[in-house]
């Protein structure tokens, strides 16, 4: 008492912000991307923690938590676990990561490695199912980490009867499929009580195995993979700043887009120099395409003419891509008068025209295709040596 004044002790502010990430897979190997395409892309994906750290570090972020496979296999060499630690750095605050199915917790793997590399004090490896306790017992991470690629059973039933102190934030770590909600079939092991919010009382629950970003049950958020690294419509390439205000408040989630490359598809049915102008300029609006990997299927009915400016179009923008892979099995290229008359009008050559002629007039038949084939090398080949 001062003065007739009571003083009231100040409340310690609760809020808490955490950045939720997962499934970075450092160390995929993209096989099937030959030369350069595929080193890129697996630079990449230490680059993008990079970028994660940066922002955690901009945003004042209290905490990183990672949900699991943030490394491909358990046999990635070691200097990918040095160089991933090192572009961690910029973040300063705790990084809490967590063993998924592509890097469990076995008695060798790379969470051993990298305790025997030596981690900094702020990383702290959730390999057991025990409250972590974090900012002063503020915060306590429930993780659940996967001690082999698949179990059988719900591992995160641990978090109902887990004791927390009172009034500090209780936040779910896991890796795997909630049950009954994914958009798409998943698959059935390392399954999720649909309900484990609610069960173990959780502020906020974050997840890692699905890679897109998606709430997929109350406070039940997967962030996605940052680094894009399919061709699948369901939002990857983004990290969730995740703001706590006090127990039973339901979280502020924010998603922050940080994926370097993007995967897409494209279709398109071509049959006239219009549909061409128009596929030009379809991978003309792809302003950043030095960060596509698309898959283009074309599909339709040309003269040969007109199936050369679509090769030449493709050749075009694949060099402005990081990757384009054309698919135009179903781009049927059918000689027309003056295509046939520019390569021979007499003689031997003629009659074999004809004669390919007839037999590329059947689309779906194999006899069909290869004439067509042939009929296109020709044309082709008259054009390099010149009329």
């Amino acid at each position: 008492m001062i003065a007739g004044v009571q003083l009231v002790p100040v409340r310690e502010n609760m809020t808490v912000k955490l950045l939720h990430t997962a499934d970075w897979q450092i160390g995929k190997g993209f096989a099937n991307f030959e030369g350069d395409a595929g080193a890129l892309l697996r630079t990449q994906r230490i680059k993008t923690v990079e970028r994660i750290a940066k922002i955690a570090s901009e945003r004042q972020i209290d905490v990183v938590v990672v949900a699991g496979d943030v490394f491909e296999t358990n046999a990635v060499a070691d200097d990918t676990l040095r160089r991933t630690l090192i572009q961690m750095q910029s973040f300063k605050g705790p990084w809490v990561l967590l063993p998924g199915n592509h890097d469990a917790a076995l008695s060798d793997s790379v969470w051993n490695r990298l305790q025997r590399i030596g981690l900094p004090d702020n990383i702290k490896l959730a390999i057991k199912s025990e409250p972590l306790l974090l900012l002063n017992d503020r915060l306590a991470i429930l993780p659940a980490p996967l001690a082999r690629r698949h179990e059988a059973t719900d591992i995160t039933e641990w978090f109902d009867a887990a004791v927390t102190p009172t009034g500090t934030l209780r936040v779910g770590l896991a890796h795997g499929s909630v049950a009954n909600r994914l958009p798409q079939k998943s698959e059935a092991s390392n399954m999720i009580s649909d309900t484990r919010s609610e069960t173990a009382k959780l502020d906020y629950f974050a997840l890692g195995d699905w890679h897109g970003t998606l709430e997929i049950a109350p406070r039940t958020w997967y962030s996605g993979t940052p680094e894009p690294e399919r061709f699948r419509n369901n939002e990857p390439g983004n990290v969730l700043v995740v703001t706590l205000v006090e127990r039973g408040v339901s979280p502020t989630v924010e998603v922050v887009p940080v994926g370097h490359y993007s995967w897409k598809q494209f279709e398109h049915v071509v049959s006239g120099e219009d549909d061409i102008a128009a596929l030009d300029a379809l991978l003309s609006a792809e302003t950043q395409a030095d960060r596509l990997v698309a898959n283009l299927t074309i599909r339709g009915a040309v003269d040969l003419a007109k199936r050369r400016l679509v090769g030449e179009l493709v050749e075009r923008h694949r060099a402005r891509c990081h990757v384009l892979r054309v698919s135009d099995d179903e781009l049927v290229a059918l000689p027309s008068d003056q295509d046939l008359d520019r390569i021979d009008t007499m003689g031997f050559v003629r009659s074999a025209i004809d004669e390919l002629r007839a037999k590329a007039n059947s689309p779906s038949d194999s006899e069909g295709r290869i004439a067509r084939a042939a009929l296109q090398k020709l044309y082709l080949e008259h054009l390099r040596l010149g009329d």
